[in-house]
């Protein structure tokens, strides 16, 4: 039971982190669904490990991570250091909204932003905040020309993301179209700013996590990662290439129905 429960988690993860619907909402409505235990937030964040590795390897060809880590960036064009600087600038508001919740509301992951009727009406308000980004036509900024107040801004919504139902890809998304970046780039620019700061909130997380727990569930939990990293390389390669040529408009008619439906039938 434990394999196909770390299954169906890593399934969950891997299609809904990268689509903008919300991964830890989903992962916790469907598992109710499913009748599953929810994994809470410790053991989702361990999850979205599996999706960082699905990102370092989707887009390795787009950076020598190596040669970065090596500090040897001098060689490399303005357009690598402009996006390492967009995305170092962009990760800065999670870790510090991250660092407040941690430090100062330690009962966050049992509180009424974790209930079922919470990530019903977030996910409509989103749905909402999609549909009008989804609408902007004025496109004037991309990943090689754009501002570092551009970037600090994409990072505040992320830093929303925080709260289950919000969808980390769905929120930044949103912003960059407000912003006016055209629909591909913001796309990549999610996923990119999403690679250190799914990692620094895994990781928290994990640190959290009791060790014999851990060492109970290490099969299962390799079953779980490997579909999370599977599905999520699926995922973004489908994402990347729909919302270029069809925008958010779907995504946000399905979070309507999701979060009305969440709502209507009470879950508790």
């Amino acid at each position: 039971m434990d394999y196909f429960r770390f299954f169906i988690y890593g399934l969950i993860q891997g299609i809904t982190e990268f689509i903008p619907i919300s991964s830890t909402g989903h992962l916790k409505i469907i598992s109710l669904l499913f009748g599953i235990e929810d994994p809470g937030s410790s053991l989702s964040a361990i999850f979205q490990l599996g999706s960082v590795l699905a990102l370092l390897w989707y887009f390795r060809s787009d950076f020598n991570f190596l040669d970065i880590f090596r500090n040897k960036l001098t060689y490399k064009n303005s357009y690598t250091r402009s996006v390492l600087k967009s995305v170092f600038i962009a990760t800065l508001s999670i870790v510090f909204f991250g660092f407040l919740i941690k430090t100062f509301y330690p009962g966050y992951s049992n509180s009424f932003l974790r209930s079922n009727l919470s990530i019903g009406i977030v996910s409509i308000l989103m749905a909402l905040l999609m549909l009008l980004a989804d609408n902007t036509r004025n496109v004037y900024n991309s990943l090689k020309d754009h501002s570092s107040i551009s970037s600090f801004i994409i990072g505040l919504g992320q830093a929303l993301s925080i709260i289950p139902g919000v969808s980390r890809s769905g929120i930044t998304i949103s912003t960059a179209l407000l912003l006016g970046w055209k629909k591909e780039d913001a796309a990549r620019f999610s996923f990119l700013i999403g690679i250190p700061s799914i990692s620094i909130a895994a990781l928290v997380e994990l640190l959290d996590f009791n060790s014999n727990d851990l060492s109970l569930i290490i099969g299962p939990l390799i079953i779980g990662l490997l579909t999370t990293f599977l599905v999520s390389i699926l995922s973004i390669d489908f994402f990347l290439r729909f919302v270029s040529l069809n925008g958010l408009k779907i995504f946000a008619y399905y979070r309507l129905l999701f979060g009305t439906l969440i709502i209507l039938t009470n879950f508790k």
